[in-house]
């Protein structure tokens, strides 16, 4: 038990930093530790991307809408915060990827664009006959023994070809990293393909068994049915009082060489630690603490910049039928859009009876001036595109457009191993600092829960055995 009340600041108030404060005090507690916990955010809201509108009953996401639903650390947090009731799953699951203008439904079996299914994939118009050929030499090239890191893209075309890659693989995993899949790090953004890799011959027979094995798990997506926010509302809720500060910006972090950090703040207020948790996105490191040099690599991170465009219809104004979930869109196709989401079908709870919610997606690696471009500019080149694909016969009742700029961390080859080097130099010169968050260990709300849920227990480790 300790004899003196310790101080745990985190720094960021998005998702990573909600948990990390959450599951300190739940430490404290539990334990009965005399831990204070102090979570400062730069904005006024907490939260970070995740963000929910409603309007004319309709529920909006301006960030992400959903998460995995056999990823356990959200699950757990949301029963944990009360919400558990409110977990809503994904309604139609057949999506499509849009290849020379014209809409292809992807195969079923599709495992990250992957063919496991012998069948879907012989029968679809998405790839040519050469294409097929092409890809089925995945079972005779030889196994994946891959001592170095290596970009998405060369791992997938040497197994499967490109035309494979560019008609779905690249759309797919652009709708999730907004990249360019020739520079992102296999192994920091698909860790399970290298295991793959090392236990089969195939690259298509060793997901064909991740399949099935997802088959029988609690699998799906899952949302809240009154929003996402709801998550960082009821989390923040059951933060202690007075442990956030809201609206401030932490301008430097020096360790003392009593092991006590000091946080200055813009405001000109200064705040001491026993422990420091840095959820904030990579590129503040450098900036808040410039006389440590390991942190200097993470200003050569790059990060994507995105726009969301969310419209609503009367369901009448888009006169064919429309099934599904939406679709995502290959470079060969002549449109602006990366993908589209039919919320209405996805989350027929998001949009009022009689109502469409269409969310279309826009910026990737090469093409991020559009975000920068005025809401009706994007309405307009948006409204263009969709016309070429569904049928609208009126303009939309109204549009929200969501900016995030610099928001999306590439993990570039070597990613994990330049993390692992800034980790070990932290451990070795700041004992009681921690990193966690999207820059580093995952994108996903899951991992950035996770990654924050992680770091409370090194942290809350660290205060009990200190002296």
């Amino acid at each position: 038990m300790l004899g003196e009340k310790k101080r745990v600041v985190v720094v960021g108030g998005g998702i990573t930093g909600l948990a990390a404060a959450y599951y300190l005090q739940k430490a404290a507690k539990t334990s009965q530790l005399p831990l204070a916990v102090t979570l400062i955010e730069a904005t006024p809201r907490l939260g970070g991307k995740i963000r929910t509108i409603k309007k004319n009953g309709f529920v909006i996401e301006k960030g992400p809408d959903s998460f995995l639903a056999r990823k356990e650390s959200v699950v757990r947090l949301v029963k944990d915060v009360g919400l558990g009731d409110q977990l809503v799953h994904s309604g139609a699951g057949q999506r499509y990827v849009l290849v020379n203008d014209k809409l292809h439904p992807i195969p079923s079996g599709s495992v990250i664009g992957v063919p496991t299914k012998i069948l879907p994939f012989i029968t679809t118009n998405l790839f040519s006959i050469t294409g097929k050929i092409r890809a089925s030499a995945d079972f005779f090239l030889p196994n994946n023994h891959l001592k170095n890191d290596t970009s998405l893209g060369g791992f997938f075309r040497h197994r499967l070809g490109d035309e494979i890659v560019e008609n779905l693989i690249e759309p797919l995993l652009a709708g999730i990293y907004a990249g360019d899949i020739d520079k992102l790090s296999l192994r920091a953004t698909l860790p399970q393909l290298n295991e793959t890799g090392e236990k089969h011959r195939s690259l298509i027979l060793g997901l064909k068994e991740i399949a099935s094995a997802l088959t029988n798990e609690s699998g799906g997506l899952l949302t809240l049915k009154d929003g996402l926010e709801e998550l960082a509302e009821a989390i923040e809720e059951r933060l202690e009082g007075g442990s956030v500060l809201k609206g401030l910006r932490v301008r430097q972090i020096e360790r003392q060489e009593d092991g006590k950090f000091f946080l200055a703040l813009n405001d000109g207020e200064r705040v001491l630690a026993d422990g420091v948790i840095v959820t904030s996105p990579h590129f503040t490191l450098p900036a808040m603490m410039p006389q440590h040099r390991f942190f200097d690599v993470l200003k050569e991170m790059p990060a994507m910049s995105v726009a969301t465009i969310t419209m609503a219809f009367p369901e009448a104004a888009i006169s064919q039928s429309i099934t599904g979930s939406g679709f995502v869109v290959s470079r060969n196709s002549d449109v602006t859009i990366t993908a589209c989401t039919w919320i209405h079908k996805k989350w027929p709870h998001a949009a009022p009876p009689g109502k469409a919610l269409l969310c279309c997606y826009v910026g990737r690696a090469g093409d991020e001036a559009i975000v920068d471009l005025s809401d009706a500019e994007i309405e307009q080149i948006v409204m263009a595109d969709l016309k070429k694909v569904i049928a609208l016969s009126t303009e939309p009742e109204f549009t929200v457009v969501s900016r995030w700029k610099n928001a999306i961390p590439q993990y570039t080859i070597g990613h994990n191993e330049r993390i692992e080097a800034i980790e070990e130099r932290i451990r070795e010169q700041l004992p009681g600092f921690f990193i966690a968050g999207s820059s580093f260990r995952g994108i996903g709300i899951p991992d950035c829960i996770k990654q924050g849920e992680e770091a409370a227990q090194k942290a809350a480790s660290f205060i009990q055995n200190k002296d």
